[in-house]
């Protein structure tokens, strides 16, 4: 439990976050820990409850969370879900803004980003970054995020002390929406990864190897890198919880790299079969199945 008797170091800014899912939970975890004083929103009340115990403050709505911050910190599943807390009836826009900052570690479109970014700055005042994130669940537990940040430089400056309590980078990449670009970069690489190490994976076990030697194996190699060594042995042994990410969620973020695709010319093959790939996997095990699941696509029958 955090110690609530130390919270908010000296001229520390109140800190809000909102949806308390996989991420947003261990997230605010690790800024409570690091004595910083936290109010916090989510639809379920249970998740709000566990936190509270460890010493975050509860907000009734959004508007209310706002009020009592000076930086909210955002985490929720898609651009509706982000208009919904920012501008539905009890949301965040609803609050006076001025001097305030929203932080959207959401996963969204980079003119949604943009767009939303110039209607809360219009209706209430405050400033907004959109700051995407990689590394998992995993990576929120244990504070290793890489995150990727589109704004105001002053702004990613201000946020920066608090979002490395949870993050081992940020990076800030431009201006608005560029944040969630880079994020679509990332998701190429991923996406393309889960597939090509499915596929690897499966051949491995067809010819009689042990797939769960693989990445020990090319450990040093030109083949190594974090997926090899994180989802092969996922894949292999069919360890899907805590999920390392939906496929639902992948394959939103493999289309809207479609989208952009298209809207600036960019030939992106490799990703396109990587989304309809994982758009098979969501119809043969749903699209809350763990996304590392489209190495079942595969089985066979022997």
């Amino acid at each position: 439990m955090a110690d609530v008797s130390k919270a908010n170091p000296q001229g520390a800014d109140k800190l809000g976050y909102l949806g308390l899912g996989l991420m947003g939970t261990p997230m605010s975890r690790r800024l409570l820990d690091a004595g910083y004083q936290v109010t916090v929103w989510n639809r379920s009340h249970r998740k709000v409850d566990l936190l509270v115990e460890a010493g975050a403050k509860r907000a009734v709505a959004p508007r209310d969370l706002l009020a009592s911050s000076d930086i909210v910190f955002m985490c929720v599943t898609d651009a509706v879900a982000v208009e919904e807390v920012i501008f539905g009836p009890e949301g965040i826009a609803a609050s006076p803004g001025a001097g305030k900052l929203v932080v959207d570690f959401s996963s969204i479109h980079p003119d949604a980003a943009r767009d939303l970014a110039a209607r809360l700055k219009a209706a209430n005042g405050a400033g907004w970054i959109d700051a995407p994130v990689s590394g998992g669940t995993k990576g929120a537990e244990e504070g290793t995020l890489a995150i990727m940040a589109g704004g105001e430089a002053a702004d990613i400056e201000r946020v920066r002390p608090y979002v490395m309590a949870m993050a081992r980078r940020l990076t800030h990449m431009g201006p608005t929406g560029a944040g969630q670009t880079t994020k679509l970069c990332n998701q190429i690489i991923v996406g393309c990864a889960m597939a090509v190490l499915a596929e690897a994976a499966r051949l491995a076990v067809n010819a009689g190897i042990d797939a769960n030697r693989l990445p020990e194996a090319l450990a040093g190699g030109f083949a190594d890198s974090i997926p090899l060594q994180l989802f092969v042995p996922r894949m292999v042994q069919g360890i899907h919880s805590p999920p390392l990410g939906s496929i639902a969620t992948m394959l939103k973020d493999l289309d809207t790299v479609a989208d952009v695709a298209q809207a600036t010319s960019t030939p992106v093959p490799m990703a396109s079969l990587a989304g309809q790939i994982f758009r098979l996997a969501k119809a043969a095990r749903g699209a809350g199945a763990d996304a590392l699941e489209i190495y079942k696509l595969s089985a066979t029958e022997r």
